[in-house]
């Protein structure tokens, strides 16, 4: 593939998994605390498998030296992007009235910004082998449709009309082009780069996990609920990584 058909399959993955999570949030009732919970936890649970047993097992075969470098660059940028640029997570304080639509604006933000590094996963995927881009590129769109469920619920209490609040959530999902264009011309340096690439990915999808989606887990759930929901996510995700 080349770059520019990758770049589109970043942006569908990003927009398509949002913009399905908006329309979603129309059509059903607002979930439970538990529910809400539980998908998170699914999310989270992709996530990981996606970190262990793609894209650092990839990296590690052709450098591990640059694998852990990547990691550990990953992380740091995403310490330094929550110290710099704070947003809300999912769960982070109570909101009512007008309220409820600067709360949709900042988490739709929130998840724009590390839409970014994963486009650059998806990207330095692809930049590996084409069946990798597919895999990340699925379970991450899947990954999305929580993420634009909890952006979509409070713009539609806030009052905005559903075309503004679904578009809102398209456009949080954008930056996954981007990351998708970067990730491949990166990728595609050499074999160091590509483990560069993919740890750097890794470390910026396991920093979102860890800071944000599973505190928010416990915080909506229970912790025996959690830990199941975060289960389920990784069986999910490892049976999707062995059959896709």
């Amino acid at each position: 593939m080349n770059w520019l058909e990758i770049t589109l399959i970043g942006l569908i993955a990003g927009t398509l998994g949002t913009g399905l999570g908006g329309i979603l949030a129309f059509l059903f009732a607002k979930p439970s605390d538990k529910v809400l919970g539980i998908m998170l936890g699914l999310s989270a649970g992709i996530m990981l498998s996606i970190v262990f047993m793609e894209l650092l097992q990839k990296a590690a075969g052709n450098s591990f030296p640059h694998t852990v470098s990547g990691l550990l660059l990953g992380i740091l940028s995403f310490v330094f992007l929550d110290n710099n640029f704070p947003h809300r997570h999912y769960v982070s304080e109570e909101v009512a009235g007008g309220l409820y639509v600067k709360k949709g604006v900042l988490i739709a933000t929130g998840i724009a910004l590390h839409n970014l590094p994963e486009g650059i996963a998806i990207g330095a995927g692809f930049a590996s082998s084409a069946s990798m881009g597919i895999t990340l590129a699925l379970l991450i769109a899947v990954h999305n449709i929580p993420e634009g469920i909890v952006a979509a619920f409070p713009l539609n209490i806030g009052g905005m009309g559903r075309v503004k609040s679904l578009a809102i959530t398209l456009m949080a999902g954008l930056p996954m082009g981007v990351g998708a264009f970067l990730g491949v011309l990166s990728g595609n340096v050499s074999l160091s780069f590509l483990s560069l690439s993919l740890g750097f990915a890794a470390g910026a999808m396991l920093y979102i996990v860890c800071d944000e989606l599973i505190p928010d887990v416990y915080k909506l759930t229970s912790a025996h609920i959690a830990i199941l929901g975060i289960t389920a996510g990784i069986l999910t995700g490892m049976a999707m990584v062995y059959y896709l």
